[in-house]
């Protein structure tokens, strides 16, 4: 099993990266992180080049992820929430994907044939709700071909309540990992 996780966050010690050490934890097989903020993976230009044909014309480390994304069987989303929305960051990684839109759209090609299993973690603790960044992860999501999608989970008390203490959010991201796992819930 091989999984993909975009983390969206700033801080290696933070909320998100918390949620992300239970994931890995208790995940089996292989996975590749892509850290949006440490990463040199420079955001889509609208060159128009995937209009015509496959692939980016930006060579960068995004092309070690289009190979990952072709051969993973899951991906996963996890951020911070930044006024509703997933961070800066990380949607500059995430526009990238526009060569998968190019294809399906434009030049009539199915760019990824492999169905993956998806995830999406949120962290935050301002006074948005999470519905706005879950949207759009679950649409990143779908141009990578994730056919079946995970409930969210969320740790949305910050604030108060790092996300490492969150029982209630570590519950649901080993939930996220048995799913990927392809495991049967317990009973």
């Amino acid at each position: 099993m091989k999984t993909l996780i975009f983390n969206g966050s700033p801080r290696p010690g933070g909320d998100t990266a918390s949620l992300l050490r239970i994931l890995e934890e208790s995940l089996t097989g292989e996975r590749k992180t892509v850290n949006a903020y440490r990463s040199r993976i420079s955001p889509c230009v609208d060159c128009r080049f995937c209009k015509e044909r496959s692939g980016c014309a930006i060579q960068d480390e995004m092309q070690e992820v289009y190979a990952y994304i072709q051969a993973c069987d899951n991906i996963v989303i996890a951020s911070p929430i930044y006024f509703s929305e997933l961070t800066g960051k990380l949607l500059d990684v995430a526009s990238r994907l526009q060569t998968y839109f190019c294809a399906r759209f434009y030049r009539g090609e199915t760019p990824i044939i492999k169905a993956k299993h998806g995830a999406v973690i949120l962290t935050g603790g301002g006074d948005g709700a999470p519905d706005k960044a879950y949207g759009t992860a679950c649409t990143l999501l779908r141009h990578m071909n994730c056919s079946r999608i995970h409930p969210l989970v969320c740790s949305h008390d910050t604030d108060r309540l790092p996300a490492g203490q969150d029982a209630e959010a570590a519950a649901g991201v080993r939930r996220i990992a048995a799913f990927l796992n392809r495991e049967e819930p317990s009973s």
